[in-house]
């Protein structure tokens, strides 16, 4: 009996890759992989107004700092132009306003708007966890309760669309309630389908998504989601996920920075994005650790 069950096993072993669907696959061979929020949970810790206006803040805010590289844009977009130039020359001393030479302008990286703007910078760096590779910790500043304090980038795909070959031995598949999957991984085929994807929705010199996410220049500082670390024993969670879907007024003009996109271009529903909110106050120096969901009684 035991070498016919042997014999199985092993047929299993090398046929399973066919057969078992690639999530239950993907759950027992890496502890990372997988979050996603039960039905029965109220997912919510903050409004998706309050997300909405976080995002543009923050967008709007390395969009500014951004301004000389962004004529192309604001050419197709008068009104839009005159709103930014007011914001501009609020923000500096009007004899240092020359509007039409931004070139003089002062630029910040990325990360010292996020601080500018927030109050908080997070950097992607070795786990405190010994086996858990890279994390994310807030390495400037303090982060309230319930900010959004990073965004979960990636390909979005519906329950029906292929994304086997993908799923492969990758760690950063997140799971939203409806069954709407987000592939994290800058890497390898996941990393070619977001940029095609990417490439393939540009609207002229609209950029309907961001790329910078592969790479370690950032445009968007918080796109580092996919490497917080699941909570343990030793590590309590401080951060929860929350789904937020982008709504059609979304500003055009800001949707550069928004790190994800959909895999099937005929979709007329919303954007799906997952943010990370923080379920206490986390001081400078302190790593994120996510749990999947929170129970709201």
């Amino acid at each position: 009996g035991g070498a016919m069950l042997r014999a199985v096993r092993r047929r299993w072993d090398a046929y399973k890759y066919r057969f078992v669907p690639w999530l239950a696959l993907n759950l027992r061979r890496k502890r990372r992989t997988l979050r996603y929020v039960p039905k029965s949970s109220q997912d919510k810790i903050i409004s998706d107004e309050d997300v909405f206006e976080t995002l543009l803040k923050i967008f709007k805010a390395l969009f500014i700092n951004d301004f000389s590289r962004q004529a192309h844009i604001l050419a197709l977009l008068p009104e839009t132009k005159c709103q930014y130039l007011e914001l501009l020359t609020a923000e500096q001393e009007p004899s240092k306003v020359d509007l039409c030479n931004h070139e003089s302008q002062h630029v910040f990286t990325p990360e010292e708007v996020l601080f500018n703007t927030l109050g908080f910078t997070i950097t992607r760096d070795r786990s405190s966890l010994v086996s858990a590779g890279t994390g994310v910790f807030v390495t400037k500043g303090f982060v309230p309760k319930g900010t959004v304090v990073s965004m979960y980038p990636g390909t979005i795909y519906r329950k029906h669309e292929p994304i086997f070959f993908q799923s492969l031995g990758n760690p950063f598949i997140f799971r939203c309630i409806d069954g709407v999957l987000i592939d994290g991984n800058d890497k390898g085929l996941s990393r070619s389908v977001y940029r095609s994807c990417s490439r393939r929705d540009q609207l002229g010199p609209f950029q309907m998504s961001d790329e910078s996410w592969l790479t370690a220049a950032l445009q968007n500082p918080l796109a580092v989601g996919q490497y917080v670390n699941n909570c343990s024993y030793e590590k309590a969670a401080n951060v929860c996920y929350q789904e937020f879907d982008v709504p059609g007024y979304f500003p055009v003009e800001l949707k550069q920075y928004l790190p994800n996109i959909v895999y099937s271009h005929d979709i007329e529903s919303h954007l799906r994005c997952v943010v990370l909110v923080t379920l206490r106050d986390i001081k400078q120096g302190e790593e994120l650790f996510s749990n999947y969901y929170t129970v709201v009684n």
